[in-house]
């Protein structure tokens, strides 16, 4: 009887306990650091150090780029500004603009730029509510949040009078460009989704194989921003990025030889107010699954928008997009890349074939070889483990 209890306490309630302990002291320690005088000291963001860690981590790239703000208005406060960088401006052909995913920035295109402006003009930005653009205040409807962030993505394009262009997104930043093309669809001239986020159905029927522990944690997890640890981490959060996720430095160690300085770029981009990721707090249900998913609308997506899907072989997000494309857009191009090795991010795992994909990508597109088409690389080794990849979207 006695092994039976303490059995049953150690397997199964301790665990519990222990998140539920945690999950307090989280809320309290941030609620404290909320209402501190000492919170902006304990905060360590600095808008000139982001400055300077943006400049350091682009000595790599060599295209020449300009940095300017781009005035969009108040599209959702008063005076909204989004941080954009510009390379081979000069060249005719379609641009190429980059949407980053959640948590992440400008300067993590880092080791793709110069490959892809190499022969057409590039824009990268920080979305709003990221990075070094505005931080305005979300609506906390889910469809109203992503709406503002492609109301503000159009904003941007008429700024820049740029009249069309291939769009390329990552996770979140994947979904939010399909969510455009499907708002705008004439200026988008080829949709490419590298590993997006959202477009399942949240599955259902699985919550018994889900371990009781796992359910207490996102469930107590849910009134959080995904990224409140790394604030609440203050001057210890690069220290805390670089503990949870090695990984990311070892990405860019070859081409950077400075294992700090992509986490406490990822700091200055996340410490401060948490507005963008508030928003897609807004929009998910659950760390990996949309409320508003794209498997319920992709099929109204204009037919004459090619798509190009690639991910990483051992990404652990959901692959069902590819599915869930060929079935809902059955009578339009459908171009699916498989990089084996490569994992959630995968524009950085493995940049020289990711480069080369999104350049391929390209040339169709300025060639109009268009049809019905389908493409898939080898598959995966069965070795490919589905990593551990959740810190950042």
């Amino acid at each position: 009887m006695f092994g039976f209890l303490f059995r049953f306490f150690n397997v199964k309630l301790f665990p519990v306990l222990t998140l539920l302990g945690f999950a307090y002291y989280n809320f309290f320690l941030q609620v404290f650091w909320w209402l501190s005088p000492n919170w902006l000291s304990w905060n360590k963001y600095s808008e000139g150090m982001l400055r300077t860690l943006e400049k350091k981590i682009l000595k790599i790239v060599k295209t020449s780029y300009r940095g300017f703000y781009v005035d969009i208005g108040p599209v959702v406060g008063p005076t909204d500004k989004i941080w954009t960088l510009s390379f081979n401006t000069e060249s005719p052909k379609t641009p190429i603009v980059l949407i980053h995913g959640l948590g992440a920035g400008v300067a993590l295109w880092c080791l793709n730029i110069d490959a892809l402006a190499a022969s057409r003009p590039v824009y990268a930005f920080d979305l709003l509510g990221f990075g070094r653009s505005s931080r305005p205040t979300f609506s906390s409807d889910a469809m109203e949040a992503e709406q503002q962030m492609v109301r503000s993505l159009e904003e941007w394009r008429k700024e820049m009078t740029i009249n069309n262009f291939i769009l390329c997104g990552h996770s979140m930043g994947g979904f939010l460009a399909t969510s455009y093309a499907l708002t705008y669809p004439n200026k988008v001239k080829h949709l490419i989704l590298a590993d997006p986020w959202g477009f399942p159905e949240k599955p259902s029927g699985t919550s018994e194989a889900v371990p009781l522990w796992v359910k207490t944690l996102s469930y107590i997890m849910q009134p959080f921003n995904p990224l409140t640890s790394v604030r609440m981490a203050g001057p210890l959060g690069p220290w805390f990025i670089n503990a949870l996720r090695p990984d990311i430095s070892k990405k860019y160690s070859t081409a950077l030889n400075d294992n700090e300085i992509i986490p406490q770029y990822i700091y200055q981009c996340n410490s401060q107010h948490p507005s963008g990721e508030s928003a897609f707090h807004s929009m998910m249900s659950g760390f990996g699954w949309a409320k508003n998913p794209m498997v319920r609308r992709i099929d109204r997506l204009d037919s004459g928008v090619p798509i190009t899907l690639l991910w990483g072989s051992k990404s652990w997000i959901d692959h069902s997009a590819e599915e869930i494309i060929k079935n809902k857009r059955y009578n339009s191009y459908f171009n699916l890349k498989v990089i084996t090795g490569a994992g959630h991010h995968v524009y950085a795992d493995k940049p020289d074939q990711f480069n080369q994909i999104v350049l391929e990508a390209c040339v169709d597109t300025e060639n109009l070889t268009f049809g019905q088409h389908l493409a898939i690389m080898p598959p995966p080794d069965d070795s490919d483990v589905p990593e551990d990849d959740k810190s950042k979207r």
